[in-house]
């Protein structure tokens, strides 16, 4: 069992004084399910249903009262109320009542801690089943990130070194391969577990296989007929291809699906968190505001998976470069994983900047919101590489600061555009993306 820093935001809701039901959101096998049940030691009981077992579905029942609702739960589950108790509700999309009677918990039981899950959960908000406005509260959970994996690994002395002013030569050395390791393998907690038991990707593939067989069979609970299903396993078999590619809905992974089937399948792929996309964004100023005209990016729900896809465990092992494979496509994907999971807002988009004119075109990998400011980040294979479309966006924006990620060391160094715009390029290694934010805080004084 992975210990996960989602626990720090359990503990947190654990210890608020306005604490209401918790919604945890996330794709299926991201560790939800392990997540609560580790945060559960923290309670004198635990009451674990899942509602894809009869026989706690039926507790829910239908004109059944909250109380009597409560009373049949710990009669079944052989509960004498006393002390602490959390409830953890799994897979509650299969019962509308139980989460009618969330609202419940939180007016007429303020006293019970109770956390809901569900691996479709995302695909019926708001179609098939409504929260109570007002009275739950959601928790997105993703893939293992960089430091959990380095934390599961046994690498504690490396962990240390992240947070470090300065990091040694030997350590951004040993850094840099550990993170190579992670965006080979990814953040899938069934994956890193057996690799941290045994070092051994060869082993791994049969995990991989039988998530992606998983995610197909899912198709079917949440799919309105035959023919949505069939797109939707369409788009997830082949929606590996397009990573960190702008898309097109037209010929997606080469059909004859419309666009309008391939836009609704991503559309609830993206809901399902089997898929990320990024909005493009043609302002390089704050506030941030999406172009929902133009076509957007697609990253997958793990990198581990698209390698698995695409067959490149053997690359990685010869120590190739992130950067090098699918020309510098994973190194998107991973650096997006991390600024999902670690950087950004809970429930924030994806963006990147472009410019689309016929005689200067240009796109920034990434654009993040900090204070007032949209800092452009551009993500570069090796230690150097052009960075003609970062100029174009610093040219045109009301400050002068830029990140780099890349595989150096971390290194602020003053730089001129094209044009003759002096910034300050903060160039950053891919293992400290997610210290990005207090570098930032750092370098800028903010």
């Amino acid at each position: 069992m992975i210990d996960r820093n989602i626990s720090n935001d359990l503990e947190s809701w654990r210890l608020s004084s306005n604490r209401k039901p918790l919604i945890l959101r996330g794709a299926r096998q991201v560790g939800k399910t392990t997540a609560v049940k580790l945060f559960a030691q923290r309670f004198r009981q635990f009451i674990n249903l899942n509602l894809e077992r009869p026989e706690d579905k039926q507790l829910f029942r239908e004109g059944r009262s909250f109380r009597d609702t409560l009373e049949a739960i710990y009669l079944t589950k052989k509960i004498v109320p006393k002390g602490s108790i959390l409830i953890f509700i799994d897979e509650i999309q299969y019962s509308v009542v139980a989460v009618q009677l969330l609202r419940y918990f939180y007016e007429d039981a303020p006293e019970l801690y109770v956390v809901a899950a569900g691996s479709m959960l995302e695909t019926l908000i708001s179609k098939k089943i409504h929260f109570p406005v007002g009275r739950v509260e959601f928790l997105k959970m993703y893939p293992v990130s960089f430091k959990e994996f380095l934390t599961a690994t046994g690498e504690d002395s490396a962990i240390k070194f992240l947070d470090s002013e300065e990091i040694p030569d030997f350590a951004h050395e040993h850094l840099t391969q550990l993170f190579n390791w992670y965006a080979m393998i990814g953040g899938m907690p069934e994956a890193v577990a057996r690799f941290a038991e045994n070092r051994s990707v060869a082993a791994l593939a049969p995990i991989y296989r039988n998530l992606l067989l998983s995610y197909l069979d899912d198709v079917e609970k949440y799919a309105s007929g035959d023919h949505e299903i069939k797109v939707l396993r369409h788009v997830i078999s082949r929606a590996y291809l397009y990573t960190g590619s702008r898309i097109r809905y037209a010929g997606f992974g080469e059909s004859s699906y419309s666009s309008n089937d391939i836009s609704e399948a991503i559309t609830i792929l993206e809901k399902t968190m089997l898929f990320v996309l990024a909005r493009p964004t043609v302002f390089p100023t704050t506030p941030l505001i999406p172009d929902y005209r133009k076509s957007m990016k697609l990253f997958g729900l793990d990198a581990g998976l698209i390698n698995f896809q695409f067959g490149n465990q053997i690359e990685y092992l010869d120590q190739t470069p992130i950067g090098n494979i699918l020309d510098g496509r994973m190194a998107e994907q991973i650096t997006a994983q991390e600024l999902i999971s670690d950087v950004l807002p809970p429930f924030a988009e994806l963006n990147f900047w472009t410019r689309e004119k016929s005689q200067s075109q240009a796109e920034v990998d990434f654009v993040l919101p900090f204070n007032d400011l949209l800092i452009p980040i551009e993500v570069k294979s090796g230690k150097s590489g052009k960075l003609r479309s970062l100029h174009s966006f610093i040219n045109n924006c009301p400050h002068h600061w830029a990140i780099r990620i890349y595989s150096g060391p971390l290194l602020i160094h003053s730089d001129k555009t094209l044009q003759g715009k002096d910034f300050q390029l903060i160039n950053i290694p891919f293992y400290l993306i997610s210290r990005l934010p207090a570098i930032l805080r750092r370098v800028l004084g903010r």
